[in-house]
């Protein structure tokens, strides 16, 4: 599996983020052709190779005509729904701005549909978010890791006046996510880097086993009294690297409408959880009951605890570590077949020996554009992506 890990030492931004995945292979020609197709206003994307105390990285720049619109999350998804874009690249930018919108809510008591983006709805914010999502799915990048980030301190100039650093949203957006103190003077963690970073990535701690491909530096903009840099390494995890230790949440549910259920495990699997599902059981006064079980890393439990406890009836949940958790290499790709496109996931065993197993979302969506029955989209995308590897 190929995975991507964030090295924040000096922190993160949305350019930063950016132009370490161009300085690690993604084409910027490439990238700026993508970007197009959100119908975006005028903009130059720039990336120009130079250094932060003698370590070189890649900077970029976006010039924009002084703009003044501040979008809302139904603007921005909008642009993003009606784009050419691949579905993935827009789950992963919808997934994004949608987070961004629920914490900005929070913090102005505001419904997340009636938040105006100031900052983070610029032109600029937007290439960086979707420049990321692009990046990501153009890397073939499967996974995403980081870790820790450095929080600076000192007050901040923003569209809503001078505020305390870290930014209010910074800080929301990195509950329950490991951060570390800095002696600097400075916004090391800004919204857009700290919104994509804890949107996407499965953990954040040590780099993970791998075998490295390749390393990229985006360079900040400020110059700081270490290279303001962060630092992306991408590599391949192989079958024997992939064991970790992982946290096991379970509740038992007896007094609880059945039909919540599909909601509420799609609200947990959209939160990071590894793995979902439900044991019926005969629980006290001989009533039926479900033991809902959740697999996830450690620095999600606190937010998939919450959810348990916002969606569901019970009154207690109980957390155990599994010392330890083996799995397959896998990737995930993407075939043609003559009812659309669609995603298949390739399970690859230590011997080499490889199996296809579509995506059902997609199954179900070529099936009911097309009227056909989903098992013969399913056989199709099975038989188009055995192909591949056989051949």
């Amino acid at each position: 599996m190929r995975i991507a890990y964030f090295d924040c030492f000096a922190g993160a931004s949305g350019d930063m983020i950016l132009g370490s995945l161009i300085d690690a292979g993604l084409p910027l020609d490439f990238l700026r052709r993508e970007l197009v197709k959100l119908n975006l206003p005028p903009f130059d994307l720039t990336a120009e190779k130079t250094h932060k105390n003698h370590l070189s990285g890649t900077q970029i720049m976006i010039r924009i005509p002084e703009e003044h619109h501040h979008r809302t999350l139904e603007n921005i998804c909008a642009l993003i729904r009606k784009s050419s874009l691949p579905d993935r690249v827009k789950e992963t930018g919808i997934t994004i701005f949608t987070r961004l919108a629920e914490v900005e809510g929070k913090i102005h008591n505001k419904p997340p549909e009636s938040v105006h983006f100031h900052e983070v709805g610029a032109v600029d914010s937007i290439v960086d978010i979707m420049g990321a999502a692009i990046g990501f799915h153009k890397l073939e990048i499967e996974a995403v890791y980081a870790s820790p980030l450095p929080l600076g301190r000192g007050p901040i100039e923003c569209a809503h006046g001078v505020l305390p650093g870290p930014a209010p949203a910074t800080l929301e957006l990195l509950k329950d996510i490991p951060v570390v103190p800095s002696d600097m003077e400075q916004e090391l963690v800004t919204p857009t880097g700290a919104a994509i970073l804890s949107s996407l990535s499965a953990a954040f701690g040590p780099i993970p086993e791998m075998i490295i491909e390749n390393i990229g530096y985006g360079l900040g903009m400020k110059d700081l009294k270490i290279p303001n840099l962060l630092r992306i390494i991408i590599g391949n995890q192989t079958l024997a690297d992939q064991s970790d230790t992982v946290q096991l949440i379970e509740t038992n549910i007896d007094d609880m409408n059945p039909q919540f259920y599909d909601y509420i495990m799609e609200c947990l699997f959209e939160a990071g959880a590894l793995d979902v599902f439900m044991t019926q059981v005969i629980m006290k006064k001989n009533r039926p009951g479900i033991v809902l079980s959740i697999l996830a890393v450690p620095e999600l439990v606190n937010r998939l605890t919450e959810i348990l406890f916002r969606e569901t009836t019970t009154l207690g949940v109980r957390i155990s570590e599994v010392k330890k958790r083996k799995v397959l290499d896998r990737q995930i790709i993407s075939v043609s077949t003559q009812w659309g496109q669609g995603h298949v996931k390739i399970r690859i065993l230590a011997s080499g020996e490889k199996s296809a197993e579509p995506e059902y979302r997609d199954c179900k969506s070529l099936a009911q554009k097309n009227r056909v029955p989903i098992q013969l989209v399913y056989q199709s995308l099975k038989r188009e992506a055995e192909k591949q590897f056989d051949g």
